[in-house]
C-alpha cells in the first residue's frame, strides 16, 4: 500500500502542488466572487463575477481571517467583500460609514456627520441617481416613493466596525438589516468585473462588462 501511495504521489505531485498553491493564492491574495443578486444594482448586475483584491487591507493567514499585517483600512465608497456571521454568507456592499461616523438616512438621502450627501438624477423612471460620497461618485438605485429601508435614525459607527449599504438602496439586506460589519469579517475590496453572464438572455456573456470598472 505504501509503495502504491508513493507511486501515486510521484506521478501527481506537480499537479497537487499546483492545486495547493492555487488554493493558497485564492485564499490570501486574490479571488473572484459570483454575484447572484441585484442588491448592488446598477453598479453590479446579477451574473457579474467580480475580482477580489484580498491584500487590499490585510496580509492574512491562508484559509483564515487572521491578519498578520494590516495594510490599510476600508474607506468610504469602497466596495467591500465580507463573510457575514449574521447572514452566514459572503456579501458584497459599499462601505458608507467608517468608525466614529454618525450616519442617518431620510427618504434615501444619506447624512454623514450631519452633512447631507449630494445627488443628481440620471434615470427618473428607473430610479437611478448619482451619489457623491465626499468625492466618491457612484450610481445608486431607489424605488420612487421609497420603502421601509429608505430612512433610519442617526447611529454612530463603533470602533472596529463599518456601516455598509447596497447601491440598490430599497432592495438590499445590508447594515440596515444585519447591523454593523466587523473589520475582521472584511476579506477584500473589488474594483472590477472579471466576466459577466446574462441570466435573462440564455446565459450569454455580457462582453461589454468584461474587465468593467466598478
Amino acid at each position: 500500500m505504501n509503495n502504491r501511495i508513493k507511486k501515486i504521489w510521484k506521478e501527481n505531485r506537480s499537479f497537487v502542488v499546483f492545486v495547493a498553491l492555487m488554493l493558497i493564492f485564492r485564499s490570501a491574495v486574490a479571488d473572484w466572487n459570483h454575484v447572484p443578486t441585484g442588491s448592488m444594482k446598477p453598479t453590479i448586475l446579477e451574473g457579474d463575477h467580480i475580482f477580489i483584491n484580498k491584500m487590499a487591507y490585510d496580509i492574512r493567514v491562508p484559509f483564515t481571517h487572521i491578519s498578520l499585517f494590516k495594510l490599510a483600512d476600508p474607506k468610504r465608497g469602497d466596495i467591500i467583500i465580507f463573510d457575514s456571521k449574521v447572514s452566514e454568507k459572503r456579501m458584497v456592499k459599499r462601505a458608507i460609514g467608517i468608525p466614529g461616523d454618525i450616519v442617518s438616512m431620510q427618504n434615501n438621502v444619506l447624512y454623514i456627520n450631519g452633512q447631507p450627501l449630494n445627488y443628481s438624477d440620471l434615470n427618473l423612471r428607473a430610479g437611478d441617481r448619482v451619489e457623491d460620497l465626499f468625492g466618491v461618485r457612484h450610481q445608486i438605485r431607489i424605488v420612487p416613493g421609497g420603502g421601509y429601508l429608505s430612512s433610519f435614525p442617526a447611529v454612530e459607527v463603533p470602533p472596529g466596525q463599518y456601516l455598509a449599504l447596497g447601491d440598490n438602496r430599497d432592495n438590499s439586506s445590508d447594515s440596515r438589516v444585519i447591523g454593523f460589519i466587523p473589520r475582521k469579517e472584511i476579506v477584500g475590496r473589488s474594483q472590477k468585473v472579471v466576466l459577466s453572464i446574462n441570466y435573462e438572455n440564455y446565459y450569454l456573456p455580457r462582453a461589454n462588462r468584461y474587465f468593467h470598472s466598478i
